[in-house]
């Protein structure tokens, strides 16, 4: 077995595989009785960075969601209003898989700070750059979510099924706008924060 000190991390050369997208990181720490705990963490993204898969299936997803609202919002403004109804149903179902497979991923099998380490703009011991991209997504994205869901389940209760114009139609275009700045706002944080903490350095 060959290990490598980095930064401070062993890293085991034999845990390099498919072509160097999967790394097993052994983090050795001491405690006060002389224990020594151990810390996995995989970094199988599909776009070379140091993120996850899931990382970079958020971060793809938040990249092209952009494009996608934009066409959503020319095909409404054309009159093709179902058209319209079914992305937005694809988009936010698309989206709400997404994250709930990130928060899984998150929690439960990928250490992102381990991964954010050699970054230059990433702390251990205390706030940095990292940080505050993060609490401004997160600012942006909760509220996104909720606004985008209010949108989606008015639209279905108060619009009629097929979907035309009708006088809900003022309200939910207000609203509509209001959700998809905060979502432009989250998508661009979003991509803020991956490249600071998983590209960087």
């Amino acid at each position: 077995m060959h290990w490598l000190l980095v930064r401070g991390t062993l890293l085991d050369r034999d845990c390099y595989n498919w072509g160097g997208m999967l790394e097993c990181v052994r983090v050795s720490l001491a405690a006060k009785a002389g224990c020594e705990m151990a810390l996995l963490a995989v970094s199988s993204g599909v776009l070379g960075t140091r993120a996850s898969l899931m990382l970079d299936v958020v971060f793809l997803a938040m990249f092209l969601l952009v494009p996608a609202l934009a066409v959503s919002i020319w095909l409404v403004k054309h009159g093709h209003y179902s058209a319209h109804k079914r992305m937005q149903l694809i988009l936010g179902g698309t989206l709400l898989l997404a994250v709930l497979a990130f928060e899984i991923d998150i929690r439960f099998f990928t250490n992102w700070r381990t991964l954010a380490e050699p970054s230059p703009y990433f702390r251990t011991d205390g706030w940095s750059a990292v940080w505050t991209a993060l609490s401004i997504h997160l600012a942006c994205a909760i509220p996104a979510t909720l606004l985008w869901c209010y949108v989606i389940v008015q639209a279905l209760r108060k619009f009629p099924n097929p979907p035309r114009p009708c006088p809900y139609g003022t309200t939910h275009r207000r609203w509509g706008w209001l959700a998809t700045i905060v979502m432009v706002l989250t998508a661009i944080t979003g991509c803020i924060f991956y490249y600071l903490a998983f590209v960087a350095g």
